[in-house]
């Protein structure tokens, strides 16, 4: 039976062995001895949001770079800190890492959300694919013409209820566990969560039917970094509003 003291407990615990693994036996805080992880992005979601959330989960602390101009873009490219001329960039450990899920899987890799074995890790890039693949349809949603989002916004709904919600619903029911992958909490998790907030922001009758993913998202929404970063003034940012899409228009020439 879940209990979610229980449950915070162990995953104090597992954070501060986490921690202590990452930083080489030095004492959990906010960050490590090349300093806090910084994201160089737009001051929005679109696909830095998964990198927030990821960090957040791991009791990671990070600053964020905003670029608020094409010329902040211009910078960073004439800098040659972006190996392929665009963002998100994220330095850590003394890396400057592209590339979106490369990022992810390091952050994962490093704080032990990514699996105990190599077929742990299959089931959980699988899982983190189909997370994506939904995810990437409501990105583009506020960036589609006005003519085209009713469209778009059924096939979320259609894909969501039919292809992807019933997928993890399946999983969980199926080994009967309160994680998708080793009954231990790993990145998986965390994006689907992520996209469940996302998916309920534009309807939430769409979760109706999906008692399993209801409580995947309260148990992980009350572990205590998550929950923290959940809460109002943190790094969390909002939905993408049209001051928003402009600002990615602008910065990204899109």
């Amino acid at each position: 039976m879940w209990n979610l003291k229980t449950e915070q407990k162990k995953y104090h615990t597992a954070t501060k062995s986490r921690l202590l693994v990452a930083r080489g036996g030095e004492k959990p805080g906010g960050c490590d001895m090349a300093g806090k992880p910084k994201l160089h992005y737009m001051n929005g979601r679109l696909r830095m949001e998964p990198i927030r959330w990821l960090l957040a989960a791991a009791g990671v602390e990070f600053e964020e770079q905003f670029l608020e101009s094409p010329e902040d873009l211009e910078k960073l490219r004439n800098d040659g800190v972006l190996m392929f001329q665009q963002v998100p960039m994220v330095e850590i450990d003394g890396m400057k890492l592209a590339q979106t899920r490369a990022i992810l899987n390091y952050i994962a890799a490093k704080h032990n959300l990514y699996g105990t074995d190599i077929k742990e890790r299959a089931l959980i890039d699988m899982y983190s694919e189909g997370i994506a693949d939904l995810y990437e349809m409501i990105l583009r949603l506020p960036l589609c013409p006005p003519d085209e989002q009713d469209a778009k916004m059924t096939q979320i709904r259609e894909r969501t209820t039919n292809r992807y919600f019933p997928a993890f619903e399946k999983v969980l029911k199926s080994h009967g566990q309160h994680y998708l992958v080793g009954n231990r909490l790993s990145k998986a998790d965390i994006h689907l969560v992520e996209l469940i907030y996302q998916v309920e922001e534009i309807d939430p009758s769409l979760l109706a039917n999906f008692p399993l993913l209801k409580a995947l998202k309260t148990r992980i929404s009350n572990l205590p970094p998550v929950k923290k970063f959940l809460q109002p003034g943190s790094q969390r940012k909002p939905p993408i509003d049209a001051k928003a899409v402009k600002a990615a228009r602008e910065i990204f020439k899109i």
